[in-house]
């Protein structure tokens, strides 16, 4: 994390959630919300993990937004998806070249 006012607001923001003065999910919506704004933010490549591993950590599974929760059911279903695609195609390209074997056969035959 390079943004050294995130680092103090995260802290600060911490200790409300720990005194129970704020929502844990308050926290997260804050954090990403300054994340999004924020040049510095923007520019860090490794925020958006660090960012799931502070929610990890702050907010039980039973607790996360239902709307990030199914936004990220849905981006494992994409990338599972994709996952069976890519495997789909290589079978079909190695089915295709056993059949263009076949045919080679079958003309050779003829």
């Amino acid at each position: 994390m390079q943004c050294e006012r995130l680092i103090k607001q995260i802290k600060s923001w911490y200790i409300h959630v720990n005194n129970e003065t704020m929502a844990p999910a308050r926290m997260v919506t804050f954090i990403e919300k300054h994340a999004a704004e924020c040049d510095i933010c923007l520019e860090d490549p490794d925020l958006q993990e660090e960012i799931e591993k502070i929610t990890e950590m702050i907010l039980p599974e039973s607790k996360i937004p239902k709307a990030v929760r199914m936004q990220r059911e849905q981006e494992e279903m994409e990338k599972r998806d994709a996952d069976d695609d890519a495997d789909d195609d290589e079978i079909d390209a190695i089915n295709g070249e056993e059949e263009d074997e076949e045919e080679d056969e079958e003309e050779n035959i003829d």
